[in-house]
């Protein structure tokens, strides 16, 4: 089964964790240039070592924006989905982030667990 990267939902995420941040201080804290994340913020698909920074960046696994082709339309984790949001979010301190998170992740795994009884 092949794989490919879900560029719009990575630019969306970096946007979204951007948020009113400058380009380049945010590539500065990557470690690319802004012209890179730019494009990448653009949908362009970025190199390796870009990708890994990003993820790292954005605290996610670097599979958590691949996508198996015979899957489409595009499928994600909805757990996953708003743990990104919660780390990007400007409004939020980390600490209320941070318990927001584990209460969203006791919540679906509680969910997962009464599924398969």
């Amino acid at each position: 089964m092949s794989s490919e990267l879900d560029t719009q939902k990575l630019a969306s995420a970096i946007k979204s964790k951007r948020g009113s941040s400058g380009l380049r201080i945010t590539a500065e804290v990557i470690g690319t240039s802004a012209s890179t994340l730019s494009r990448v913020e653009q949908g362009n698909l970025p190199d390796i070592e870009t990708y890994i920074r990003i993820c790292k960046w954005l605290e996610v696994s670097t599979d958590y924006f691949t996508v198996d082709i015979e899957d489409s339309p595009l499928k994600s984790d909805e757990a996953e989905d708003i743990v990104v949001h919660l780390r990007a979010s400007q409004t939020l301190s980390p600490s209320t982030a941070s318990a927001l998170i584990e209460m969203i992740q006791l919540a679906y795994n509680q969910a997962s667990s009464e599924k398969k009884k």
